[in-house]
């Protein structure tokens, strides 16, 4: 085991959840985690909606004492306009044998137990553990035996790890980029019928569409559509309730009220490497994906588990990271490659590709061992 000085840059759920999780199983680690927000900012307010996957709710079960806002207990996947029937894909908790397939929370609802988890550690260790809220970190230079932060002053660090993600837009391109050329709308619905529990990834003539759960009753929306031919930027309330019901299965009940939308460019942005140096890369800040799958924080968890168990198990830092890039290869370049896959493929407009995606859906729901592998992926990724 490894006793290095860390600073984590970023305190998002990503890099939050790999401070406390470094602080307990690393104990002799001196830990600092470094955000631009303020002290004062009330984190718990923003309402932005996560999908997590049931091993991200575990991980961060064993973290904090949370309970999940909104069970995610069915999820249903289908393509409209059908090309033959109906074909859904049904992929059930209690089929798999799982207490849940994942939650639903906003960024608040996570990040805010997570901050006031590590405001507790590092109250109770404070020469080990610390929080420096207001401090952006504007440059990570490598120096000998590791790295210098401009964080206000130059501070030396043994490792780096970078969980700062932000959005496609303002993102520095990294190695690997695609825009998709499409907009992500974002909000929430009222729907009369909802079922209680049950998400929806419908993939329509404009692109993918999901409808998530909320403990509110009400759905969170995410709607993508071609930036170039946008059928939903310059409607109103109205006409946008009227398009979102031709969009949406029966089965998610009929849509009532929206409340206004916001719009992000969507685009593959992903380093091929995590590490340099004595810095790593975790979460957004190694690759920001499309939101189809809904994998972008259960990959950026899974990242930074790897990384503190590479760190607990390895006789040194530069070992460890040697590490973690082995080991999170294939889970990462898999969710890299399946999530770019959707993003295209279900836009193609080839003759036959919409009765090809129809026969997909249908095979995938007849043969089971398929669909839980697939669900099995979901929940916990490439193991």
């Amino acid at each position: 085991m490894v006793a290095p000085h860390i600073a984590v840059v970023g305190a998002g759920p990503v890099g939050l959840a790999l401070a406390l999780h470094a602080a307990r199983v690393l104990p002799a680690a001196r830990i600092t985690v470094f955000d631009a927000r303020a002290a004062t900012h009330d984190v718990a307010a923003d309402a932005r909606t996560l999908a997590l996957s049931l091993g991200s709710v575990q991980f961060l079960q064993r973290l904090v004492d949370w309970t999940p806002p909104q069970a995610i207990a069915e999820v249903q996947v289908s393509q409209q306009p059908p090309s033959f029937g109906e074909a859904v894909v049904h992929i059930r908790a209690d089929e798999l044998g799982v207490p849940l397939l994942g939650a639903v929370a906003s960024y608040g609802e996570v990040v805010a137990p997570l901050q006031r988890g590590w405001q507790a550690a590092a109250a109770a260790e404070p020469q080990r553990l610390q929080l420096r809220l207001g401090t952006p970190v504007r440059a990570i230079k490598p120096v000998a035996g590791g790295v210098e932060l401009d964080a206000d002053i130059a501070e030396s660090f043994d490792l780096a790890v970078v969980a700062e993600g932000g959005v496609f837009a303002d993102q520095v391109r990294k190695a690997l980029v695609h825009d998709y050329r499409q907009t992500a709308w974002v909000g929430s619905v009222t729907l009369d019928g909802l079922p209680p529990g049950v998400a929806f990834e419908r993939f329509t003539r404009d692109g993918p569409l999901a409808l998530l759960p909320r403990a509110d009753g009400r759905a969170s929306l995410v709607w993508c559509v071609p930036s170039d031919d946008d059928p939903v930027r310059a409607l109103d309330a109205r006409q946008r309730l009227a398009l979102l019901a031709d969009r949406i299965p029966a089965a998610a009940g009929r849509p009532r009220a929206i409340t206004p939308l916001k719009d992000f460019a969507l685009g593959l942005n992903a380093e091929r490497t995590l590490v340099d140096g004595r810095s790593v890369r975790i979460g957004n800040a190694a690759q920001t994906l499309h939101p189809v799958a809904g994998q972008g924080l259960n990959l950026g968890l899974r990242d930074a588990h790897e990384l503190v168990a590479a760190l607990r198990h390895t006789a040194d830092i530069d070992s460890a990271l040697a590490r973690v890039e082995w080991a999170r290869s294939s889970d990462r370049w898999a969710t890299i490659a399946t999530t770019d896959f959707l993003a295209r493929s279900f836009t193609w407009q080839l003759p036959g590709s919409g009765l090809a995606r129809g026969l997909g859906l249908a095979a995938l729901q007849r043969i089971t061992p398929a669909r839980h592998w697939l669900a099995r992926r979901m929940m916990f990724g490439s193991r």
